[in-house]
């Protein structure tokens, strides 16, 4: 007996969380552009690239959302979650890129020298995008927590890595302001480049693992486990248990020991049962569960059979 359905997940938030970091970014990369062309920042024009592959990346975002929204067919009976997966991975890579871009540009201004004019309008310019960015990246955050969206949690996070750089960007003017040394500008852009690449390596890291098919979590797994535990005895075992993530889908698959004489009816009722209990503590799941009949091996079965056989632990049970 086998169980697959199909949970679709929170479309509209995600979409709307994703219109909203588009827009967001767009505002932001427009600000950036025209202080970095007014003050000749260096660090603030690093912090426009990394601007540009933020919204490069919240493009791609979107369109693998809606992708991932597409219901399973037939050339992909497990739906198109991985599409997730494949937007976090590129857009992590934009981001690395974006940090090798800054930290070239960086290291070619502290040799040359350069200068930076009107500190006071990068100063304020930098301190309303960190804002903006502040309250967008948290909510976009939230919305991937919800929704368990690899995609909104690659723009979330590539969005605060944007207010740190920000951040490091307004100290580093602010030093100049202070202090008159120049070369603090191409110094604080390369801390921005180390903190663009660091967030890289945690989004794709995150992302490529559900493209190798990686099991869900321990915690997760054991979950699954102790919900089948509570019905041994209805139950003679389980094993086989396979789990994997694509996107925010879960896909779980087991195999299900029942006593020999349970009726059809009956072992349906138990799947039904066991999905529902899953589902209820583990978000989009897809659950797949083949049943076989008991070995027999009764003196070793927990199972509460119709003919009174004696109940303990079968080989199959102690596989689990």
């Amino acid at each position: 007996m086998s169980k697959l359905k199909w949970n679709r997940p929170n479309m509209a938030s995600r979409k709307n969380a994703s219109r909203i970091a588009i827009i967001t970014i767009c505002v932001l990369l427009a600000m950036k552009v025209v202080a970095s062309v007014v003050t000749g920042s260096i660090s603030i024009r690093a912090d426009a690239i990394h601007s540009a592959t933020d919204l490069a990346g919240a493009i791609v975002g979107y369109i693998c959302i809606r992708v991932s929204d597409k219901p399973p067919d037939k050339q992909h009976p497990f739906g198109h979650g991985k599409a997730e997966n494949i937007a976090g991975t590129v857009i992590g890579t934009l981001i690395l890129v974006a940090a090798g871009i800054i930290a070239y540009e960086s290291v070619t201004k502290l040799i040359a020298g350069s200068t930076v004019e009107m500190v006071s309008v990068g100063i304020v310019i930098t301190a309303v995008a960190i804002t903006i960015n502040l309250a967008v990246s948290w909510y976009t955050l939230r919305v991937s927590r919800a929704t368990d969206s690899l995609a909104i949690e690659g723009t979330a996070r590539d969005l605060f890595a944007d207010v740190l750089s920000s951040a490091a960007v307004l100290v580093g003017l602010l030093l100049v302001s202070l202090t008159g040394i120049h070369m603090l500008d191409s110094i604080v852009a390369l801390v921005v480049a180390g903190i663009i690449a660091r967030t890289a390596f945690l989004t794709i890291r995150k992302s490529f693992s559900g493209l190798m098919d990686v099991s869900l979590p321990e915690d997760e797994e054991e979950l699954i486990k102790s919900f089948i535990r509570e019905h041994i005895g209805q139950v003679a075992g389980f094993h086989n248990v396979r789990t994997r993530k694509s996107g925010s889908e879960r896909h779980v698959d087991l195999h299900l020991v029942v006593p020999q004489n349970a009726s059809v009816r009956e072992a349906h009722e138990m799947c039904d049962h066991l999905e529902a209990e899953i589902k209820e503590q583990l978000k989009n799941v897809s659950i797949t569960i083949h049943v076989e009949p008991c070995d027999m091996n009764c003196e070793e079965c927990p199972a509460s059979c119709n003919s009174g056989k004696k109940s303990h632990q079968t080989n199959v049970a102690r596989k689990f």
